[in-house]
């Protein structure tokens, strides 16, 4: 992954919304590649086997802020009245290494172009939204060794600097292992020190990317 924020999908979801008699469903999932991402879509258009339309994209960057591919397809809609809007509606959220399907099964009310941009573009977002859209930063591991009282303390201090905690161990000292991000880091250590007038002791272990 590369060295800056990276968003993408948490998992996969499933939305529905009906307009004008006309049901889209909108699947929304985290890919990695070009070949899990075309996997995605054959298994839709298979389960939607007798829709209208499945209309697609997706966008990859293989782990980076920087979009590396993206295609998209209309499935028989007009030529830019979907599968356009679909990956535009990605590319506004910001997110990376997605595939998003909607199906569409005919109402018997024709939406005009401006209709189905407006329709698969909504599709796509509650779909993306569905998704939880997440955004992974960079986060510095640390271990923190302090006394019973101080941890009380500590505990307090923990959620307003978002810090993740991965273990805590408890014998004759508590013994933390955390992570926060690495922006806020030198913010929570100065705290630290401070609410424990410098008895608690704070060592850097590593790196990682990571998300809350």
């Amino acid at each position: 992954m590369a060295d800056t924020a990276y968003t993408t999908l948490a998992k996969y979801a499933s939305h529905t919304y009906e307009e004008k008699k006309s049901v889209f469903i909108g699947d929304a999932a985290p890919v990695s590649t070009e070949e899990e991402a075309m996997a995605f879509i054959k298994g839709i258009q298979k389960k939607y086997a007798d829709a209208t339309h499945n209309v697609w994209a997706y966008r990859l960057s293989g782990g980076t802020s920087t979009e590396t591919a993206a295609r998209y397809s209309d499935d028989g809609e007009p030529q830019g009245s979907s599968g356009l809007p679909t990956l535009e509606a990605i590319r506004k959220k910001g997110v990376f290494d997605a595939v998003v399907v909607t199906t569409r099964y005919f109402g018997g009310i024709l939406l005009g172009v401006g209709g189905l941009v407006r329709a698969y573009s909504h599709a796509a977002t509650i779909a993306l939204d569905a998704a939880h859209i997440i955004t992974y930063e960079k986060y510095t591991e640390f271990m923190v060794e302090t006394t019973y009282s101080d941890y009380q303390l500590i505990l307090q201090e923990l959620p307003r600097f978002g810090v993740l905690t991965d273990d805590s161990d408890f014998s004759d000292k508590v013994c933390l292992t955390l992570a926060v991000k690495s922006t806020a880091y030198a913010a929570f250590a100065n705290r630290l020190t401070e609410i424990t007038a410098g008895q608690a002791f704070l060592m850097e272990t590593g790196e990682r990317f990571d998300y809350r």
